[in-house]
């Protein structure tokens, strides 16, 4: 039996029923349901040979289904021109792919000049993009790729992919080719990215930290190409499935938690009696718990000032981040 999606309240990609056969009688994906809301970001994650760069790749008809439809914003993607499809869902890959006789300008322009836009509003576009990535156009713009280090040309991925202002966006293990530390600041710059633009993203990974990381949602595979599992990171790591889900999760699930839980006002102690030199150096309101705990190593603290704003509005204790715990894992 297929584990049913919680339903998106607005999907903008439904699958129904989808799965991939191959010829020598290979499942790939088997019989798929899954619905990723306008604005979510939805994690596909899984061992090797699971199916979810297959499930990916049918989204935009790379591959074609054996059996199932698959919808964007109501639409089958079976009656649209695969080619015109494309154009309109942006799609990043982890060798990037842009083409090294064009200049990183001339490579963002791409689509926009497919799709008739004019040479000068296409460059506009470019440097817009390259700009919002953290890529000075005047300087990275007139660039061959081969001048870019990895992490700077994952960002002219990214920016290529949205060149033509796509309402969906897929990535398929979009920051592996990358050094841990450089993959770790993309991850924190693509968050802060959607959170400005609000894209509709599906994204592969094989990392279950990149996962938890990156997801509104996430969907866990199995062998076959079964859903196994579809939650929230919290839920995901709190109450796996089955043990195949909680043995891909790991042993570190109860530390995972600490980078998924935000902090509260309720999960504070009041400041009354607290003197300066008890605290480390202040957080915001919105940290996780693990980044509250990195600032109490950090200042070597028994207890961290929160702010809200400039105001502060509470102390965090060891007792606290226990609370906040239990809080999480009791919704």
């Amino acid at each position: 039996m297929p584990v049913a999606a919680v339903p998106a309240d607005d999907p903008m990609i439904r699958l129904s029923g989808v799965s991939k056969r191959y010829d020598d009688g290979t499942v790939a994906v088997h019989d798929l349901d899954l619905e990723v809301g306008r604005g979510e970001t939805v994690v596909l994650v899984g061992p090797s040979g699971c199916g979810k760069s297959t499930t990916l790749k049918m989204v935009n008809r790379l591959i074609e289904p054996t059996t199932g439809t698959i919808e964007i914003d109501g639409r089958d993607v079976t009656g649209v021109d695969p080619v015109e499809l494309r154009r309109g869902i942006g799609y990043v890959i982890q060798q990037v792919g842009l083409f090294p006789h064009q200049r990183i300008a001339e490579n963002v322009m791409t689509v926009p000049l497919l799709l008739g836009e004019s040479r000068s509003t296409a460059r506009s576009r470019a440097e817009e993009l390259l700009a919002l990535v953290g890529l000075d156009p005047s300087v990275f713009g007139r660039r061959y790729p081969h001048q870019l280090s990895g992490g700077q040309r994952q960002r002219v991925g990214v920016a290529r992919a949205l060149a033509a202002d796509p309402p969906v966006l897929l990535m398929d293990e979009p920051f592996g080719a990358v050094d841990p530390v450089v993959r770790v600041r993309l991850q924190e710059e693509f968050r802060a990215l959607q959170r400005e633009l609000g894209k509709t993203v599906v994204m592969v990974t094989h990392d279950i930290d990149e996962a938890v990381a990156m997801g509104d949602r996430v969907a866990v595979f199995a062998e076959g190409g079964r859903l196994a599992q579809i939650g929230t990171p919290l839920e995901l790591l709190a109450r796996p499935a089955d043990d195949q889900v909680a043995g891909f999760v790991g042993s570190e699930s109860g530390l995972r938690r600490l980078s998924v839980v935000p902090l509260r006002v309720e999960d504070l102690e009041p400041l009354d009696g607290v003197t300066g030199g008890q605290l480390g150096a202040a957080i915001p309101l919105d940290s996780t718990l693990e980044q509250a705990l990195a600032a109490m190593l950090r200042e070597d603290k028994a207890m961290v000032g929160v702010r809200d704003g400039a105001a502060f509005v509470g102390v965090l204790t060891p007792a606290g981040v226990h609370r906040a715990l239990r809080r999480a894992l009791s919704h």
